[in-house]
C-alpha cells in the first residue's frame, strides 16, 4: 500500500483515538483532579508503550544519548496535553475542545513548515494555506452557534 495512504490512516486513527482520549480523561478527572488524571494517564501510557517495545520495537534506546534534549520536552508537552485537554473538555465540551485543537494545530504545524523550524523541511506558507485556516476558523464559530 502507498505510504501516503498509510499516513493518512494513521492521521485519522490518531484524530479518532484523541477525540476518545479527551472524554476519557475528563471522566476520570471527575474523580481523581486534573494532575492526578496526567499522571494516571501517562503511568498507562507508559506501561503501554513498555509492553510495545518489547512486542515490536525494532529500534534502540542506545541512541538517546544523541537526541537533541530539547526534543526530550515531548514528554512535558505531553502532560501539558492531557491536563490541558481534561480541563477544556470539561468546561466547553468534546467538539469545541477537539475544533480548537484542530486549529491551533494546523495554525502552529504552518508555523513550523514555513519557518523550517526544528530542523524540518521549508514548505512556503501561500494563499491556500491562509484562506483554509480561515474556512476552518469560520466553520468552527458556524458550527458552535447557538441557534
Amino acid at each position: 500500500m502507498d505510504k501516503f495512504y498509510i499516513g493518512m490512516f494513521y492521521a485519522i486513527l490518531a484524530g479518532m483515538v484523541v477525540a476518545t482520549q479527551n472524554v476519557f480523561s475528563a471522566k476520570i478527572s471527575e474523580k481523581l483532579g486534573m494532575w492526578e488524571t496526567t499522571m494516571v494517564v501517562h503511568l498507562v501510557g507508559l506501561i503501554f508503550a513498555t509492553l510495545m517495545v518489547f512486542a515490536f520495537g525494532s529500534g534502540s534506546l542506545k541512541g538517546l544519548a544523541d537526541v537533541n534534549k530539547v526534543y526530550l520536552l515531548a514528554g512535558v508537552f505531553g502532560v501539558f496535553i492531557i491536563f490541558s485537554v481534561a480541563n477544556s473538555v470539561t468546561l466547553v465540551g468534546a467538539s469545541l475542545t477537539v475544533s480548537l485543537m484542530v486549529i491551533a494545530q494546523l495554525l502552529f504545524a504552518t508555523i513550523i513548515d514555513s519557518f523550517g523550524l526544528f530542523g524540518t523541511e521549508k514548505i512556503p506558507f501561500d494563499l491556500s494555506k491562509l484562506i483554509g485556516l480561515i474556512v476552518m476558523i469560520v466553520g468552527v464559530v458556524i458550527f458552535k452557534s447557538r441557534g
